[in-house]
């Protein structure tokens, strides 16, 4: 045992003194230039009070996939702009391609110019709608045909006919004349009964 400890003791004394006989090479005491890149261009950054989070789509249009999101106040680069200017091509990592698509109306962009880039293809849809000709039939309802209303020709008009009176059976005095006699009549006691004293 106690060879085994002077041993052990003798061996680390041999180990030391060969570390001490090659001192370390040189450490470098200047500062290692780290590669830093600054992003050149317009940037995109996410209006706050927007939405929670954003979407960012393969294309320029709800039609197209949602490949990933961007938070309020985060900033990105912007690459382009659709047609009508109303969606932004970013740069956006980890996606193919390394660019989404965001609506405009939800991004405050840096001064800049952006170009016009050509959307990709629009998505064909996974299913196609298409209508049940089975359950279309049972709602068409053919129409059923109504008999048109008949004409039929009103009865004639009987007007009565009447017959000429003649007061009195034997006299041939004209009805008229009488009437006219029965007015005069009434004037001349409405006359004496006005003026009459009271």
């Amino acid at each position: 045992m106690l060879l085994m400890g002077l041993l052990f003791i003798l061996s680390f004394g041999f180990i030391n003194s060969q570390a001490f006989a090659h001192p370390l090479e040189q450490q470098p005491t200047g500062s290692i230039p780290t590669v830093t890149g600054t992003i050149s261009g317009p940037m995109a950054t996410v209006r706050f009070g927007m939405e929670n989070q954003i979407n960012v789509r393969s294309g320029p249009n709800t039609t197209y996939d949602a490949i990933g999101i961007l938070l309020p106040g985060q900033s990105v680069p912007a690459l382009g702009k659709s047609q009508g200017g109303g969606w932004v091509l970013v740069r956006y990592m980890g996606v193919p391609g390394n660019q989404g698509w965001v609506w405009a109306n939800y991004l405050d962009l840096s001064p800049g110019e952006l170009p016009i880039v050509e959307p990709p293809p629009e998505p064909t849809p996974v299913v196609t709608q298409t209508i049940d000709p089975t359950l279309a039939a049972q709602f068409i309802v053919p129409p059923q045909p109504t008999r048109l209303p008949t004409f039929t020709q009103a009865p004639t008009l009987a007007i009565p006919e009447f017959d000429t009176v003649t007061i009195g059976s034997g006299s041939g005095m004209p009805v008229g004349l009488i009437i006219l006699i029965m007015v005069a009549l009434g004037v001349i006691i409405g006359a004496v009964s006005f003026l009459q004293p009271r």
